[in-house]
């Protein structure tokens, strides 16, 4: 492609600040911005990256369709919520558009295990408009290629077992709050553990009716069996809360977290498959204490064992650097939605993006 690439923000908050950033330094231009928050429209996305004016106002999200097709975006970004679920009518706005779009959302990273009607129709929409959508973000290399990486280099394995933790101060209120920081431990499990004290047959008919709320692992065991060319046989999930010793301030939930409540929750989620290997990944988000920080472990059992950890990733950076490399490659992709696990590896783009575009 010759000319630079453009891109449309939805979502204008704490990650915009980044992926917008990123796409003008990647040599690409922002050419829409939308959101819901009043606070924030009408403003310059100048304003929102720190930087003089663009010339991009941020429009709201009731006037997405006109603003999407004056401004002619080449692919969107969608940083606002975690479910896909709630991400329904700006990704169906997009496919029907014929915009081809990438999302944070972290049960896109791979929801036709969660949520296989939204997904279906979402493919059928794309696959008609020739566009392309996906999820990606820090779960793509640390949570997903980086371990498929590791197998690549073992003779047989037995099981694949991880850990991430990450703060939910960092990515905003509905992330905080789905992962029950805040809420007295009763509360929890009244509102989030008792959701996953159901048999499989509910819980498939909840993934049938869009209706099941996946804990981020969910759906990277679903992209790891995908990639590894696993076969689930069946797979299950248990949330936990996490408390801290002493009062935390959420700046996020805009609440003092009490000691003894929670501040966040760990979910395990454990695979079975059909070639014997066990995946068993867990995700820890909390409000942090001020001794706690962002920490990803992953083994690969087998022979060899192998383990790699990595302390204090910058996992919002990483997350939105992973979203812009990503943007050539969701453009060059299959139509339909398409997970990462299929459009192959992520890699650095040390060019203008325009020039990975075929």
């Amino acid at each position: 492609m010759e000319r630079k690439l453009r891109v449309a923000q939805i979502g204008t908050g704490k990650m915009s600040v980044y992926t917008m950033r990123y796409v003008y330094e990647k040599g690409a231009e922002i050419v829409a911005a939308l959101d819901v928050n009043p606070n924030v429209i009408g403003k310059d996305i100048g304003e929102i990256i720190g930087s003089d004016n663009k010339g991009v106002v941020i429009g709201h999200m009731d006037n997405a369709r006109e603003i999407l097709t004056a401004a002619k975006p080449d692919v969107a970004i969608v940083t606002t919520m975690s479910l896909i679920a709630d991400l329904d009518n700006p990704l169906t706005l997009c496919a029907e558009l014929g915009i081809n779009a990438i999302t944070t959302c972290e049960e896109a990273f791979y929801p036709a295990n969660s949520n296989p009607a939204l997904t279906n129709k979402l493919d059928e929409i794309a696959k008609r408009t020739n566009c392309t959508i996906t999820g990606s973000g820090y779960q793509d290399i640390y949570w997903g290629q980086l371990i498929s990486s590791i197998a690549g280099s073992t003779q047989s394995i037995t099981k694949i077992k991880g850990s991430s933790s990450y703060n939910v101060e960092d990515y905003g209120i509905a992330l905080a709050k789905a992962h029950g920081a805040g809420l007295t431990l009763e509360d929890f499990d009244k509102e989030v553990a008792a959701a996953d004290r159901i048999s499989d047959e509910a819980r498939q008919e909840l993934i049938n009716k869009g209706e099941f709320l996946p804990s981020y692992m969910w759906n990277v065991n679903g992209w790891l069996a995908d990639k590894l060319g696993l076969h689930i046989t069946a797979q299950s999930q248990k949330c936990v809360p996490q408390t801290y010793h002493t009062d935390l301030e959420s700046s996020t939930l805009g609440m003092t977290v009490k000691a003894g409540d929670a501040t966040g929750m760990s979910a395990v989620v454990t695979s079975e498959t059909a070639e014997g290997i066990v995946i068993e990944s867990e995700c820890i988000g909390k409000v942090y204490g001020p001794d706690e920080f962002d920490k990803n472990e992953w083994t690969v059992i087998g022979e060899p064992e192998t383990t790699i950890v990595v302390e204090k990733p910058a996992t919002v950076e990483l997350t939105c650097a992973s979203i812009v490399n990503r943007l050539p490659d969701v453009v060059n992709a299959r139509a339909g939605y398409v997970p990462t696990a299929e459009i192959g590896e992520l890699n650095f783009k040390v060019r203008p993006l325009n020039e990975y575009v075929k």
